[in-house]
C-alpha cells in the first residue's frame, strides 16, 4: 500500500438513502442493497435524527481488556502502514461500544465532533446505518459508501470494517472499522484491514493460552548452550546452521500437530511414532510441565529413517508459531521445570536431533490446535473455492477442500433449476425436492472408484437429516445407516459405501446465497467417534455459505452468457435468403466460455433488381451489451440498405449514428464507438460488385480459375471515430461463380491478440483455394484449418458464390424524353412478355409502365428515360430518368384527373420502390406471376372511391 493520496474510488455507487440525496432531493431506493435497505427502514422506524444522534456513552470501559490488549499493536501498525492518508480506526466490542480509537489528530477532532469517542455505542438502534453495525448484524466484512450512511455528517466517507472473531470458538468479538474520504478509498484497504483483524484473531488466541506461555518460560530457563534450529510449520523447513535439512509436505504437518494434540492431551502415553513419506518416522515424545498452578506438557519431535538412523545435527529448536524457544534438553527440563522422572521410551540414548513442536495444557491445546485448524481450512477454502465460473467444479472443489481434514465423505447436491442458470425457487426446498449430485468425493483413495449418482438426479424424503437441512435453512448433525442411504446394490458404489457398514455421522449444511438455497453439501464421518459438535456446525456453515457465493455467481454468469447467447442468437438472421443472385452460407462460432459472448454479426439483405448487400460487422466487447448493440446496428443497416444507398453512404450514416450521443448520456461512450464493418452489394446484372468497410478486414475473393486474393479496398475508420476521413467505396467485377468470403477478425487471431495477420490470410486464402464446392464444407474447412482449437474471439464468416443473370432474362430500352414514347414502350412490353411466355400479366405490367414512363418524361428532366425489365421468380420493371426528386403516393381529389399513378402501381404490384444513382434515380416495380389463379376483374368504381374526399 503506497502513500499516496492519489486512489480511485473503487465501490460501486448505490441510490442515496430516503431524504439524503444531494441538494436534500430524494432519489428512489430501487438497486440498493437489501442489507442497507433494511438498515434504513429500521433506522427511519426508530426515529433516529439524521443531522446527529444522540450516542450513549459506556463509562464502564475496561482499558486493559483482552480485546484491546490484542488489537493495540496490529492496530497502530495499521495506522503506521497509512501514514499520509486521512485514515482513523476505531475499535469496537462485540456490543458497538468503541473501546479504542486511532488516527490523525484531525480525523479524531472530527470523530469528536460526531461524539464517536470512547465508549459511545455505535448500534443501529443509536447510529442508524454504519459499517461496524453492518458487520454486527451480518457477521461479516462490510463496506459502507458515504450516501449509504443514514447520518449526514459521514456522508463524506467510505467506511470498511470487519470482525474480529475467537478462533477457539468462532465468535465475534468485535469489529474494527476504517474510515476513509470517499475520494481516497482503495480497494487494497479492505484487503489490508481484513488481514489486519485476522492477526488480531491470533493475538486472542495467544492471550487465550497465557498459561501455555508462562510454560515455556520453563524452557527458557532450561535453555542449552549451542546452536539454534527451527521447525517452521508453516513453510515445513526445518532450518539449522550446516547441511540440508529435511521438508515436511502439507499433509505430513498437520499429522504432527494431530498427533502432538493427542500426546498433550492424554495422561498415559509418552510418545508415539509417525510413518513420513520416503521411508521416514517422526518419533514424538511428551515431557511433562509445571509452572506454579500451570500443568502442561511440551512435545518434541526427532526424525528417523526406517533404520532408526537419527539425523544429525546441534539439539536447538524454536516453536512452530515463530517464537524462537530453545530445544528442552532431557536433564535440564526435569530438572529447571520440576518435570518427574520420564516414563521408559525407545532409542534410550535419544535422538541426535530434536524440534519443539507443540507446548500446551491438556484440553487448551487441542482447542488452540483445532482453532488452527479451522482457520487453515477456510483460508484454504478461500483461496481454491471459485477458481472457475463452472459449478461441477466449484463442487468438487469444496469436497476436496473438506476431506480428509474435516471430513471423510462429502457428497454436493445442487437443485435441478440452479444447474441451467435459473433463479432458485423462492422459499426454502420441500422434502422430495428435485436435486442432482454434482460431486461425491471420498479422497485419493476413491479416485478411481466408480461413485454412483453423480451427475444424476436424487432427492431426499421427509424425515431425514438432509430434508431437515433443506428445510430449516440451518446446518444439522445426525447419524445415518449406510444401509438406509445405499439403496438396492449395482455395479456402481454408492457414496455412503465408501465408507463402509454401520452408523456413520453426518452433517449437513445448506448452500444458501443471497437468501436462497442453490442445494446441499453433505459431510460425513466413518463411525461413531468423532462426532460432528457445535464448532464444527459454524465451519461447515462457513464452508457452505463460502461455496454457495461461488455457485451463485457461477449460476449468474451462465444465466447471463445464456440470455447473451439467446440475444445474439436471436438477433443473428435464422436462415440466409435463397436469391437467384448468389448462393450463401455461413458460420457463427461464439468465443470460449470464459471469454463471454462477442458483437460479431453478418447479414444478407436482397435489394431491388435482384441485387444483394452482404454485410458483416464486429461490436467491440462480449456479453449482453455487445449482442444488444449488435442487435442495433443490424437493425439500422436493414433499414439503410431498404433506402438503396451506396454502401459509402450506409457507412457515413452508420458513423453518425453511433457518433451522436444523446443530451442525457453527454459524458457516455457509445458502446458501438470501434466496431468494424463491412458492406458490399453485388449486382447479378452487371456482375459488379461495390463495397466499402469501416476498419474491417478487407473481403477474400476466390475466381472461377482458382485465384485467391483479397480484394483492395479503401480503409476506412471504424465506427463512432467523429469522421476521420470519408468512407470510399471500390468496384470489382465477378465472374460467374467467383466466391466471396466475408469474415470478422476473430478468423484471423491465434491468441488473445493478434499473431501473425499475414501468414492466417495466407491460410484463410489457401482453404478457400483447395476447398471443394460445396459452401457447407467450405466453412468447415475455414474454420478447421484456422480454428483447430476453437476460437480465441467470436467469428463470423459469410460465404457467397455469385451468379450472373443470363442476357435473355433481361430487356432494355432507351427512350427520349418525349410523351409519345409511353405508347412504343407499353407496345415494346407486351412484345417481351409474350416472348418470356407471361401474358398473364399484361394488364398490369402495361399499366405500371405506362404510369412510370410518364412520370419520368414529365418530371425527370431532359435526359433520356431507360425501362429495363428483368425476369427471375418475378417480373421487375425499372424506369430510370436524370432527376433525383424522390417520387411519393399522395391522395388526389375527386375532381384532379392526375395524381393516382403511383396509388394504382402500389395497387397492382408485390413492391416498389425508387433507388438513386450518382445522377438520377430509378423507379422499380415488382410482380409476382400467378398463372394458375386468374386476376380478378377489377372494380373499377371501388378504385375511384378509395380517393372521395373524406366528407
Amino acid at each position: 500500500m503506497t502513500n499516496s493520496p492519489d486512489y480511485p474510488n473503487f465501490v460501486d455507487s448505490y441510490p442515496f438513502p430516503p431524504g439524503g440525496g444531494p441538494g436534500g432531493r430524494t432519489p428512489p431506493a430501487a438497486g440498493v442493497r437489501p442489507e442497507i435497505l433494511a438498515s434504513w427502514r429500521r433506522s427511519q422506524s426508530l426515529g433516529i435524527a439524521r443531522e446527529g444522534a444522540a450516542l450513549p456513552i459506556e463509562s464502564d470501559l475496561d482499558p486493559d481488556s483482552r480485546l484491546i490488549r490484542a488489537a493495540a499493536p496490529v492496530l497502530d501498525r495499521l495506522c503506521e502502514r497509512f501514514s499520509g492518508v486521512p485514515v482513523t480506526v476505531a475499535l469496537a466490542d462485540s456490543r458497538a461500544n468503541i473501546v479504542d480509537r486511532w488516527g490523525a489528530p484531525a480525523g479524531l477532532e472530527l470523530m469528536d465532533a460526531a461524539s464517536l469517542v470512547p465508549g459511545a455505542n455505535v448500534d443501529e438502534r443509536f447510529m442508524g446505518t454504519s459499517s461496524v453495525s453492518m458487520v454486527l448484524s451480518t457477521r461479516a466484512p462490510f463496506v459502507v459508501v458515504g450516501h449509504e450512511h443514514f447520518l449526514h455528517d459521514l456522508q463524506e466517507l467510505t467506511c470498511m470494517a470487519a470482525p474480529v472473531r475467537d478462533p477457539v470458538g468462532g465468535t465475534v468479538r468485535g469489529a474494527v472499522n476504517l474510515s476513509v474520504p470517499q475520494e481516497l478509498a482503495d480497494p487494497g484497504m479492505a484487503l489490508v484491514l481484513q488481514d489486519a483483524t485476522e492477526r488480531i484473531g491470533e493475538r486472542l488466541l495467544e492471550l487465550s493460552t497465557a498459561r501455555e506461555v508462562e510454560l515455556m518460560r520453563s524452557f527458557r530457563r532450561a535453555r542449552e548452550l549451542g546452536g539454534h534450529a527451527e521447525l517452521d510449520l508453516g513453510s515445513g523447513e526445518l532450518s539449522r546452521r550446516g547441511g540440508p535439512t529435511p521438508r515436511l509436505a502439507s499433509q505430513e504437518r498437520l499429522m504432527l500437530l494431530e498427533h502432538a494434540v493427542e500426546l498433550i492431551s492424554s495422561t498415559g502415553e509418552a510418545f508415539t511414532e509417525v510413518p513420513l513419506a520416503g521411508g521416514r518416522v517422526a518419533v514424538l515424545r511428551r515431557r511433562e510441565l509445571h509452572h506454579g498452578d500451570a500443568e502442561g506438557a511440551a512435545v518434541e519431535v526427532s526424525f528417523e529413517d526406517a533404520r532408526g538412523t537419527g539425523t544429525p545435527g546441534p539439539v536447538t529448536a524454536t516453536a512452530p508459531n515463530g517464537r524462537r524457544v530453545p530445544l528442552l534438553d532431557r536433564s535440564a527440563a526435569a530438572t529447571g521445570a520440576g518435570a518427574p522422572g520420564a516414563a521408559a521410551e525407545p532409542h534410550a540414548a535419544g535422538p541426535a536431533d530434536a524440534w519443539l513442536l507443540l507446548v500446551g495444557e491438556p484440553g487448551v491445546g487441542r482447542l488452540a490446535a483445532e482453532a488452527r485448524g479451522r482457520l487453515s481450512l477456510l483460508n484454504e477454502a478461500g483461496a481454491r473455492l471459485g477458481t472457475t465460473l463452472d459449478m461441477r467444479r466449484t463442487a468438487e472443489e469444496l469436497a476436496e477442500i473438506a476431506v480428509p481434514r474435516f471430513a471423510d465423505l462429502v457428497v454436493v447436491d445442487l437443485v435441478e433449476g440452479v444447474l441451467a442458470g435459473e433463479e432458485p425457487p423462492s422459499g426454502r426446498p420441500r422434502p422430495g425436492a428435485a436435486l442432482r449430485r454434482m460431486a461425491a468425493w471420498a479422497g485419493e483413495d476413491s479416485r478411481d472408484t466408480p461413485i454412483g449418482g453423480v451427475g444424476e438426479p436424487t432427492g431426499y424424503p421427509a424425515g431425514t437429516p438432509q430434508a431437515r437441512c433443506l428445510e430449516t435453512g440451518q446446518p444439522v448433525t445426525d447419524s445415518v445407516l449406510t444401509a438406509a442411504l445405499a439403496g438396492p446394490r449395482t455395479d456402481r458404489v454408492h457414496p455412503v459405501d465408501l465408507l463402509g457398514e454401520g452408523v456413520h455421522s453426518y452433517l449437513g449444511a445448506p448452500l444458501s446465497a443471497r437468501g436462497s438455497v442453490l442445494g446441499l453439501v453433505g459431510f460425513y464421518r466413518r463411525g461413531r467417534a468423532r462426532p460432528y459438535e457445535q464448532d464444527d456446525l459454524t465451519l461447515a456453515g462457513e464452508l457452505a455459505a463460502r461455496a454457495a457465493i461461488s455457485l451463485d455467481n457461477a449460476r449468474r454468469y451462465r444465466q447471463e452468457h445464456h440470455a447473451s447467447l439467446t440475444l445474439q442468437r436471436s438477433l443473428l438472421p435464422h436462415a440466409l435468403p435463397r436469391l437467384s443472385a448468389a448462393d450463401l452460407a455461413s458460420r457463427y462460432l461464439p468465443a470460449d466460455a470464459r471469454v463471454g459472448v462477442g458483437g460479431d454479426w453478418f447479414d444478407a439483405i436482397p435489394l431491388s433488381g435482384m441485387r444483394v448487400a452482404l454485410v458483416v460487422g464486429d461490436v467491440p466487447g462480449n456479453g449482453m451489451q455487445a449482442a444488444a448493440t449488435m442487435g442495433r446496428l443490424r437493425t439500422a443497416v436493414r433499414t439503410l440498405a431498404g433506402l438503396d444507398l451506396l454502401p459509402e453512404e450506409v457507412l457515413a450514416h452508420l458513423d453518425d449514428l453511433v457518433s451522436r450521443t444523446p443530451e442525457e448520456s453527454a459524458d457516455e461512450q457509445d458502446p458501438a464507438t470501434g466496431a468494424t464493418c463491412l458492406y458490399a452489394v453485388y449486382d447479378p446484372v452487371s456482375c459488379r460488385c461495390t463495397a466499402a468497410r469501416a476498419g474491417h478486414p478487407p473481403p477474400a475473393l476466390l475466381t472461377p480459375d482458382g485465384e485467391a486474393r483479397l480484394i483492395d479496398l479503401p480503409a476506412g475508420p471504424p465506427l463512432g471515430l467523429g469522421g476521420v476521413q470519408p468512407y470510399e467505396s471500390a468496384g470489382v467485377d465477378l465472374p460467374e461463380g467467383s466466391l466471396l468470403a466475408m469474415y470478422t477478425d476473430g478468423l484471423l487471431k491465434e491468441s488473445r491478440g493478434y499473431g501473425d495477420t499475414d501468414a492466417r490470410t495466407g491460410r484463410l486464402l489457401a482453404s478457400l483455394k483447395h476447398a471443394g464446392p460445396e459452401l457447407e464444407d467450405i466453412c468447415d474447412r475455414v474454420a478447421a484449418t484456422l480454428l483447430p482449437g476453437g476460437p480465441y474471439d467470436d467469428v463470423a464468416l459469410l460465404l457467397a458464390r455469385v451468379h450472373a443473370l443470363p442476357e435473355d432474362r433481361v430487356a432494355s430500352w432507351e427512350f427520349p424524353s418525349d410523351s409519345s414514347v409511353v405508347a412504343r414502350a407499353r407496345a415494346l412490353t407486351r412484345a417481351q412478355l409474350a416472348a418470356w411466355d407471361m401474358a398473364e400479366l399484361d394488364f398490369n405490367t402495361g399499366l405500371v409502365v405506362s404510369e412510370l414512363v410518364t412520370n419520368a418524361v414529365r418530371y425527370g428532366g431532359q435526359g433520356p428515360v431507360c425501362l429495363r425489365l428483368l425476369r427471375d421468380d418475378t417480373l421487375i420493371c425499372e424506369v430510370s430518368d436524370r432527376s433525383n426528386t424522390s417520387p411519393r403516393i399522395r391522395r388526389a381529389a375527386t375532381t384532379e384527373e392526375g395524381g393516382r399513378g403511383l396509388f394504382l402501381v402500389a395497387q397492382y404490384t408485390k413492391s416498389w420502390g425508387a433507388r438513386y444513382m450518382p445522377q438520377g434515380k430509378t423507379v422499380w416495380a415488382e410482380q409476382a406471376p400467378q398463372p394458375e389463379q386468374p386476376a380478378p376483374e377489377t372494380d373499377e368504381q371501388a378504385l375511384l372511391d378509395m380517393f372521395d374526399d373524406p366528407g
